[in-house]
């Protein structure tokens, strides 16, 4: 159930990546709320992923999902 709303939350993050020619894939969510995602696209080596993982997706998830603890990249 938490993976799926974690997918709804990510898609609705995906537009604002892809705007800047990135994207997101959802890897796995454990059963602790650790979100493990991996940046693709122009987002992928970005100087600026850490920020975007961090401050962006990580922020928006947790605001979107209840019991998501932390965004981790792969």
């Amino acid at each position: 159930m938490l993976k799926e709303t974690v997918q709804t939350a990510l898609n609705e993050i995906r537009p604002a990546l892809q705007a800047d020619g990135g994207d997101v894939e959802l890897v796995d969510v454990s059963e602790t709320g650790v979100v493990k995602v991996k940046l693709t696209g122009a987002c992928r080596g970005c100087p600026m992923g850490v920020q975007t993982l961090k401050m962006g997706i990580e922020q928006q998830l947790k605001a979107k999902v209840p019991g998501v603890s932390e965004v981790v990249g792969v």
